[in-house]
C-alpha cells in the first residue's frame, strides 16, 4: 500500500482519478486542492474517510507542500489552470500555478527524495493540419499555442530539468483530451450536454471542424497508475485512446443521444488561435507498459456521460449561468 498525494485533487481529472484509485488500489491518497472555480469539493463526496484526507491549500505554498510531501510515498501532479479561454483573457494565474506552482513541488519531492509523476497535455504540441496522417509521439517538438499550452510546456521542461540536473524520480505523461464526470460546464462537452438539458442551443465554435482526440477520464486514470507503477524514471508517454472526432460531430452526437435534431446548434465566433487538430500516438505506453484503454467506444463513453450530468444537475447548475453569460459577453 501506498499513501499518494494528489494535487489539484478536486479538479475534473484529479478527482476522478482519486476515485479510480480507491475504487481500484489499497493506497491512500491525500488531496491538496485550492477550491478554485475550477475545484469542486462535492466531486470527492462519499469516498472512504480511513483512505482519503482532504487539504485545503495551494501548490505554490512552500510550507503546505513541503509537509505534505515528506509525508507521502509519491506525488501525482494534477493541479493547473487549463482552460484556454481563460489563459487567454488573463494569463497571470497560467504562470502562476503552472510554473510556480511545478517548480514548489519538485523541490520539495526533490528535498524529501519522493516519486513524482507529472500530468500534462498534448497541447504542448501544438497542433497538427486536419489533412495531416501524423499524431504526436514522445520526440515531438514542443509548440505551444495558448498562454495555457506555453505554461504547461514550460512545467515539463522544468520536471525534466530536475530529473537530468538532480536526479529527479520523475517521470511526465502527455494526455488528449479528457471528457466523464466531474467535469466543469466552461469545457466543451459538459457545456453542450447542459445546455440540451436547460433547453439551450449548444454553441459551435467557427465551422466545427477541429479536431480532438477524446479520451474517457477513467481511461486516462488507469494509464497514470501504469505508469506510476512501471514507467521508467525520466521519460515522457502519451496517453490517447485513438478518439479523434471533430467538433461538429461531437456536437450532433450529443444532440442526437440527447433526442434532439442533429443540426440543432448555432456557430459562434471561432477563438483566437484555435489549434485545428490534435492526435495522440500512443504506442509506447501500449507496447512498453501494457495499458489498453476501455472506453475504446466514444459514443458509449458519451451515454454514460450525458447519463452523469443528467443525474448530477446539482453539481454542475451553481456554475452554469455564470459561465454562460462569460461567454455571452464574448459573443460565444
Amino acid at each position: 500500500m501506498s499513501h499518494l498525494l494528489v494535487t489539484g485533487g478536486a479538479g475534473f481529472i484529479g478527482s476522478n482519478f482519486v476515485h479510480h484509485v480507491l475504487k481500484t488500489t489499497d493506497h491512500t491518497v491525500t488531496v491538496l486542492d485550492s477550491l478554485t472555480y475550477a475545484g469542486n469539493r462535492e466531486s470527492l463526496a462519499g469516498l472512504p474517510e480511513d483512505r482519503f484526507t482532504f487539504v485545503h491549500g495551494d501548490i505554490t505554498d512552500a510550507e503546505t507542500v513541503d509537509s505534505l510531501v515528506k509525508d507521502a510515498d509519491a506525488v501525482v501532479h494534477y493541479a493547473a489552470e487549463s482552460h484556454n479561454d481563460n489563459s487567454l483573457d488573463n494569463p497571470y494565474p497560467f504562470v502562476h500555478t503552472n510554473l510556480i506552482g511545478t517548480y514548489t513541488l519538485l523541490e520539495a519531492v526533490r528535498r524529501y527524495d519522493k516519486r513524482y509523476h507529472h500530468i500534462s497535455t498534448d497541447e504542448v504540441y501544438g497542433d497538427l493540419e486536419l489533412d495531416d496522417p501524423a499524431k504526436f509521439t514522445e520526440a515531438t517538438p514542443y509548440n505551444p499555442s495558448s498562454p495555457y499550452s506555453s505554461t504547461k510546456a514550460g512545467s515539463d521542461l522544468l520536471v525534466r530539468a530536475w530529473v537530468r540536473s538532480f536526479g529527479t524520480q520523475a517521470t511526465i505523461s502527455n494526455c488528449s483530451n479528457n471528457y466523464g464526470p466531474f467535469q466543469h460546464v466552461e469545457k466543451f462537452i459538459p457545456r453542450q450536454i447542459t445546455n440540451v438539458i436547460r433547453g439551450i442551443r449548444p454553441k459551435l465554435y467557427g465551422k466545427g471542424e477541429n479536431v480532438r482526440d477524446w479520451i474517457h477520464a477513467d481511461d486516462h486514470s488507469s494509464a497514470v497508475l501504469t505508469i506510476l507503477d512501471k514507467g521508467e524514471i525520466g521519460e515522457t508517454y502519451l496517453i490517447g485512446a485513438d478518439g479523434e472526432k471533430n467538433n461538429k460531430d461531437v456536437v450532433e452526437l450529443i444532440l442526437t443521444l440527447m433526442g434532439q435534431a442533429a443540426d440543432a446548434y448555432d456557430h459562434v465566433s471561432d477563438r483566437p488561435g484555435h489549434d485545428m487538430r490534435y492526435a495522440i500516438d500512443s504506442t509506447r505506453l501500449r507496447t512498453e507498459l501494457g495499458w489498453e484503454p476501455q472506453y475504446s467506444d466514444f459514443e458509449s463513453g458519451m451515454k454514460a456521460t450525458i447519463d452523469w450530468y443528467r443525474d448530477n444537475e446539482a453539481w454542475w447548475a451553481p456554475a452554469k449561468d455564470k459561465t454562460e453569460a462569460f461567454y455571452a459577453s464574448k459573443g460565444q
